[in-house]
């Protein structure tokens, strides 16, 4: 399985190699944590330029999950810090996280698909043993419909969700951030339509897996 490949060599990963020794210790070894998760062969992830002004020290990452040449879903998550800490937080991280992915007509007609996606990212943390708080987001499906000259299109829904957590801080006030990168994979690989991995957490509901590399 890839490595989520991270670096501090500029400033699109979060920390800048000339303003180093100024970023605090457990934010530096939070991101290191990220660069060593092992995660799935379908997940392609890269390190990317993080907001400026949410946290005083923030990192972030895309990934998409490949099939061949098609991206089946696709996200960001950043990792903030902040070392005086956060009252809304309540701790001194926080993940943030957009996924969205493209749903099949009959997966779009679930009523049932915003509570089951929410599911897909608790059970994944808790599937884990990670402790986290302050959880909050919203599950959005939007859809399109084509005339004219799209006419002959079929109608799309995609979906997204939008979540932040804080993540349990271990030893030295460092979260287990390559746990919870795994963990949001895992919700990244769902919403695509793969299998979860085993073991499954018997706490998560899923659905028909609806495509990707197994079921063409």
């Amino acid at each position: 399985m890839a490595a989520a490949q991270g670096r501090f060599s500029d400033g699109a990963d979060g920390v800048d190699s000339a303003k180093e020794t100024s970023v605090p210790l457990p934010f530096r070894r939070a991101v290191e944590g990220l660069k060593k998760a092992r995660l799935r062969p379908e997940i392609e992830i890269d390190p990317t330029k993080p907001p400026q002004r949410l946290a005083p020290h923030a990192y972030a990452l895309e990934a998409a999950v490949v099939d061949g040449e098609e991206d089946l879903a696709d996200g960001r998550l950043i990792l903030l810090h902040d070392p005086a800490g956060h009252e809304a937080w309540h701790g001194t991280f926080r993940l943030v996280t957009l996924v969205r992915a493209e749903l099949e007509p009959e997966m779009a007609a679930d009523p049932l698909l915003p509570e089951v996606c929410w599911s897909w990212l608790t059970g994944a943390l808790e599937a884990r043993g990670l402790t986290y708080g302050e959880a909050s987001g919203t599950v959005t499906m939007a859809s399109s419909h084509y005339f004219g000259g799209l006419g002959e299109r079929r109608p799309a829904t995609q979906i997204e969700i939008r979540a932040s957590w804080t993540p349990r801080e271990g030893v030295g006030g460092v979260p287990d951030t390559a746990a919870h990168l795994s963990a949001w994979c895992e919700l990244l690989c769902q919403i695509a339509g793969l299998e979860p991995l085993p073991p499954a957490d018997p706490g998560v509901v899923s659905l028909p897996q609806r495509r990707g590399p197994h079921h063409p």
